[in-house]
């Protein structure tokens, strides 16, 4: 698979492993690498700009295909050192940052100064057109049904992807609800040149997770998910579990709630618990509706083979369909 997405992530695969928090570890992303996909360590997972480029020096101990790095710029009372964790990208000769949330037009300019590809992640095509407007080198633009954040405006694959299509000049990645070759095949059909996926590689023998939580992956249905903080407009899409349906009883009580009241259950450190212990209770589980299309646990080079596989099958079958 050749296209202006390989070209520019230097990939055999036009397929991404998306930063996720706590799982975007050197094992995971190596592994991703070494399949002939795109893998991304998260910046933020590591708890000093100094972790990170031990991080980054681990994963060049386990793969000599390229590999990105993704940082997430939000707005907070104490907000991370970004510039620093940008800096250590920068100075470790990672090509490919993946950014999301704010994309400050100086740290783009900066990463571009010494050669760094930038694709930015986003949930609207207003925003998308904005990213392309600031120098980005690639859209990966979020469907309705992904896990994390997906915005606001409820918008899924189906029209998002298509909409996108149509006005961003630049390569486009689709991603949320893609899981398997035929949600890829559709991501083609539909106007994109690579996906990204998140909650699928977390269902993989090489993901830092508890087996125990990659097993509720695929006991989970395409119904098993929660939109939380709905009400406090910073919606997150989290698996169905006791912590967030818990979350969002306090959301609906009467009088409305501040995010001070759901605090307790929804901290970082406790969803890296419940990652980590396999104990579903301790914190937030983040995943897809993907969910629904996870049936089995194949390592990365298994999952990826095969998905090109049945990508390649499945576009072949819609145009003898239409023939």
């Amino acid at each position: 698979m050749k296209n202006r997405v390989t070209e520019l992530l230097g990939t055999k695969y036009p397929i991404i492993q998306g930063g996720m928090m706590w799982v975007g570890r050197a094992e995971l992303a190596a592994a991703v690498s070494n399949a002939g996909a795109l893998g991304i360590l998260t910046a933020l997972t590591q708890p000093t700009p100094e972790h990170l480029a031990k991080e980054i020096e681990r994963c060049r101990t386990m793969t000599d295909k390229p590999f990105g790095v993704n940082l997430t710029i939000l707005p907070s009372a104490k907000p991370p050192p970004y510039e620093a964790y940008l800096d250590v990208v920068l100075d470790s000769g990672i090509k490919l940052l993946e950014t999301a949330g704010n994309n400050p037009k100086e740290f783009i300019a900066k990463a571009k100064a010494v050669g760094v590809k930038i694709v930015h992640k986003c949930t609207a095509v207003r925003h998308a057109l904005s990213a392309e407007r600031n120098g980005v080198d690639a859209i990966s633009i979020d469907g309705f049904e992904c896990a994390g954040h997906p915005g606001e405006d409820g918008i899924g694959g189906l029209i998002l992807f298509a909409l996108a299509a149509r006005k961003v000049k630049i390569p486009l990645i689709a991603s949320g609800g893609i899981a398997d070759g035929r949600t890829m095949a559709a991501a083609f059909a539909l106007g994109v040149e690579g996906v990204n996926m998140g909650t699928r590689f977390c269902a993989t023998q090489e993901a830092p997770i508890h087996p125990s939580i990659k097993q509720l992956l695929i006991d989970k249905s395409e119904r098993d998910t929660n939109l939380i903080f709905r009400t406090l407009h910073n919606t997150g899409r989290v698996l169905k579990t006791e912590v967030s349906d818990q979350v969002i009883a306090i959301e609906n009580r009467p009088g409305g709630c501040e995010f001070a009241d759901v605090q307790p259950l929804v901290s970082g450190a406790k969803g890296r618990e419940a990652l980590e212990s396999g104990d579903s209770s301790k914190g937030l589980i983040w995943a897809g509706q993907s969910v629904g299309l996870i049936d089995d646990i194949p390592s990365c080079a298994e999952l990826v083979e095969r998905m090109v596989s049945e990508c390649r099958e499945h576009l072949a079958l819609a145009a003898q369909r239409t023939a």
